[in-house]
Formats: structure tokens, C-alpha cells, sequence
């Protein structure tokens, strides 16, 4: 028999009270720690000194219990009264989990109603290690993340975007002139993202919205429809570099707010693209029944033999990993390279031309991590880094902390910290969340091998490129 969880005290003061409430709602999910820890990447021991009262929670720990268990925001909003309150009792005193006002709460701090204002993109996760040596994820204000993460060589890769990144404005942009800004503009920011991650871009994707709806006031006929399909593709992108952050509530905002705008374009392929990318979205949320109802809403939606057919196979084929099926995730997978090779080789439509056959198999590789078939994932991630095109640099990043983990699993415990060191380099370039989380279970993942060289240079330099907590 398990031991008896231990009778807390909400009554003791607003930590246990929060504890409390977290564990409440663990239990009437029918969530175990370990099941709810591995769903969130938090160990079990630091959940349960935050349930029990003996710890304060972090904002990050919140949310996830808040999104995971399905708490309709009732854990963040408990969280914001008790940061309140003991603000108002103590205005001088600063926590990592009540940070100053150069640290940022994000998401915590959004607003209770999402749709009527996108939630803002200051909040940057980042790994912090904890005093016992646990890594956890603190929430900074991009200005100061950018201040160590050599935000200079980044700018200077974006001179073109930064140039035109300033909202039209009535009376000195015409609405062809500024559509064609736009346009530019957009190919500018995405090859800026596969270089040097969402950071620089988010705040610019953010302004040339905001610009688009100004504009949408003055324009009619077919430069309207040009403006509302630039307006649902810069939404999709944004939603993407949040996607890319972690910051899931924001890109969740952003891939709505595509998707409503791209019903008015009448474009059925753009659509159908959204649709795939929310598929996509919902799989790296770990939510696999919409993982796979979205795909395949996409792809029946998707004209018969175009390459977003093969793109919706693709993220739903993860889903099955997702809900512990590799018989199903493997038909999948063999389902989407079918599509891939009778499609149009040609396209008219620039939507998903990056999903080739190494693509696929980068995200099986992906799939198999997830089932726990890490040599294969290993391999697969082996093979799709070969194939990655040289200016693919944050998901050169993303594809090494994968396998990195891959090889962790598999007992590579030499080979995993060379590739984890990588992976850690185009981390601290790109500021990419997707490359730090992965680097942070490779932390843990690596402890018991603490007299392989490789990866005691890994931890050491993970120890030297996070946050101390405060």
C-alpha cells in the first residue's frame, strides 16, 4: 500500500491554502503525482512540498496544474489574489515567485478574458536551477533575456524587419504600398525565426497586426481580401513563435484569431493549414484527443492530393503517441508518406513547402521519444539532422535536445551530453523553449551518469547559462 498522504492545513496561511487547492484538484481529476508530474515536467517531490504548504509555488507550476487539470483558471486567479495581497502587505520584498518589475509573471498576469485582448508576449519562460539542484522555469521580461542572450548579433540579423516594423499609419502609407510592406515584411520575420528563434520577432508580428487592423478601416475590394489573408498568416505565425516559447495560452489566442480571420478570406487551403497547425499546437500542449480530431478535420478538409494533406497526417500521427499507441502512431506515420508521394510535387500554395520526407521523420522520431523507443529515436533524429537544410539553425537546436534525451533513455549517457551540449549553444542563441525544456529533463535525465565527462560538462554549463533562484 502507498503511503497516506500527509492531512494539510489550509487554514495555516495562503501557501497551504494554495497547496491545498492544487491538490484538490489533482484528486478530483484522478491524477497521481507521478502521472501529473510527468504530464507537466515538474518532479514529484517539488509538487508535493508545494501541495503540502512547505514551498511556495511557482507561477509556471501553477499554470500547468491550472491548463493540465483543467481548472478553468480558478488555480491562477487563487495565485494572483495571494501575489496581491502580499504585495500590499510587503511591497519591498522580492521572490522569484513575486518577482520585480523587471521580472515578468506572464502568463499568470494575463487577463481573465482572453479574447478581447491578446495575452501579452513580455513573459519569456527560462530554466532557472534551484538551490538543491532541481531545475525549474521562471518567467523574465524579454528585455532582460535579450540582454544575456546576445541580443545584439540577433538585431543585426534583422535589419530589414526592424526597418519596416513601424505601424502604417493614416496619410503617409497608401493600402497597396503598405500591403506589399506587409508582405515583405512577413518572409523577412520567418527566415529571421529559423535563425534566431521567436524572440526578436514576436514584438514586430505583434505591431504589423495591430497595423493591419488600422488598415482594414480603409481598404475595400481586392486589396481587403489581400490585407485579411496577410492578417490571418501573420496571426498563424505568431501563434507559432509563442507555440515555440511555450507560452501555449498566447499561441493559442494567435492560432483563434487565424483561424476566425482566415473563414473571411474564403481561402479553404489556408484554413485547412490553420487547422493543421492547431493539431500541431495541441500535441506539444500533450492533448491528444484534439491533437487528432483537428488533424484529421484538416485533412479532410484538404484538396485530394495537396501537400497539406500529408501535413495533417503528420501531426496526427503524434497524437497516437501522445495516447501510448505505436501500432496506430506507426500506421499513421506510413500514411502520411503515402500522401507525401502521390501529392503535387509543384504546389500553387506556399503553405507547408517545408514538409518533405526527412520532415516526417523527424517528427517520428519525436513520436518514438514519447513511446519510449529511444534507440530508434535516436536514430531517427540522427538521420533527420543530416537532412535539415543548413538555415534551419533553432531546429538543429530542437532535433539535438531530442535526441539528446533519446540517447539518455537509451543509456548514451557520453553521447547525450556531447549532444546536449549542441543543443544547449542554439538554446542560449535562440532562447528557443522548446530547446530548453527538452535540455532541462536531459539535466535530470543525466544525474546518475554525474562521472561521465561529457555530461558533467553539460551540467556544468546548464548550471552556468540559467538563472540562480532568488
Amino acid at each position: 500500500m502507498g503511503q497516506k498522504p500527509r492531512k494539510l492545513t489550509p487554514e495555516a496561511g495562503p501557501q497551504h491554502e494554495l497547496g491545498a487547492e492544487m491538490r484538490a484538484w489533482r484528486t478530483h481529476r484522478g491524477r497521481s503525482l507521478g502521472k501529473l508530474s510527468g504530464r507537466i515536467n515538474y518532479s514529484p517531490s517539488y509538487m508535493a512540498r508545494v501541495e503540502r504548504g512547505d514551498q511556495a509555488a511557482s507561477a509556471d507550476l501553477v499554470t500547468a496544474y491550472d491548463h493540465e487539470l483543467r481548472a478553468e483558471g480558478a488555480l491562477v486567479r487563487m495565485y494572483r489574489r495571494h501575489q496581491a495581497a502580499a504585495t500590499q502587505d510587503s511591497p519591498s520584498r522580492v521572490h522569484v515567485s513575486n518577482p520585480s518589475p523587471d521580472v515578468s509573471q506572464g502568463s499568470v498576469l494575463l487577463e481573465d478574458t482572453p479574447d478581447l485582448a491578446a495575452p501579452s508576449s513580455e513573459g519569456i519562460s527560462v530554466p532557472a536551477r534551484t538551490d538543491d539542484g532541481r531545475i525549474i522555469f521562471v518567467t523574465v521580461s524579454r528585455r532582460a533575456l535579450l540582454g544575456t542572450l546576445g541580443a545584439t548579433a540577433a538585431s543585426a540579423a534583422l535589419p530589414d524587419a526592424t526597418a519596416v516594423a513601424t505601424a502604417p499609419t493614416q496619410g503617409t502609407l497608401s493600402g497597396p504600398t503598405a500591403i506589399e510592406h506587409l508582405e515583405a515584411t512577413h518572409r523577412v520575420l520567418i527566415d529571421s525565426d529559423k535563425l534566431f528563434g521567436p524572440y526578436q520577432s514576436i514584438p514586430i508580428v505583434e505591431r504589423q497586426i495591430a497595423a493591419m487592423k488600422a488598415l482594414r478601416r480603409d481598404v475595400r475590394g481586392e486589396d481587403r481580401k489581400r490585407l485579411l489573408l496577410l492578417h490571418a498568416r501573420y496571426a498563424e505565425l505568431a501563434g507559432w513563435l509563442h507555440q515555440d516559447t511555450r507560452n501555449f495560452r498566447a499561441a493559442q489566442h494567435w492560432m483563434r484569431e487565424a483561424l476566425e480571420v482566415s473563414h473571411l478570406t474564403g481561402d479553404a487551403q489556408l484554413t485547412t493549414f490553420i487547422l493543421a497547425r492547431r493539431s500541431q499546437l495541441a500535441g506539444d500542449m500533450h492533448d491528444p484527443i484534439d491533437a487528432l480530431d483537428v488533424a484529421e478535420a484538416a485533412e479532410m478538409n484538404a484538396t485530394p492530393g495537396s501537400r497539406l494533406e500529408a501535413v495533417a497526417a503528420t501531426y496526427g500521427a503524434h497524437a497516437h503517441a501522445l495516447r501510448g499507441d505505436p501500432d496506430a502512431c506507426k500506421r499513421a506515420y506510413e500514411h502520411a508518406h503515402e500522401l507525401r508521394e502521390a501529392m503535387d510535387p509543384d504546389p500553387d500554395s506556399p503553405l507547408g513547402v517545408w514538409l518533405d520526407a526527412a520532415y516526417i521523420e523527424a517528427q517520428r522520431a519525436r513520436s518514438l521519444n514519447t513511446l519510449g523507443d529511444f534507440h530508434a529515436a535516436a536514430e531517427g533524429f540522427g538521420r533527420a539532422l543530416a537532412n535539415l537544410p543548413a538555415d534551419y539553425h533553432r531546429e538543429r537546436g530542437v532535433h539535438l535536445a531530442r535526441q539528446a534525451v533519446a540517447l539518455a533513455g537509451a543509456g548514451e549517457a557520453e553521447e547525450a551530453g556531447r549532444a546536449g551540449m549542441q543543443a544547449l549553444r542554439i538554446g542560449i542563441e535562440t532562447g528557443s523553449g522548446r530547446i530548453t525544456r527538452q535540455l532541462a529533463r536531459l539535466d535530470t535525465d543525466l544525474a546518475p551518469w554525474h562521472s561521465v565527462t561529457p555530461v558533467n560538462e553539460f551540467r556544468d554549463a546548464m548550471r552556468e547559462a540559467v538563472l540562480k533562484q532568488a
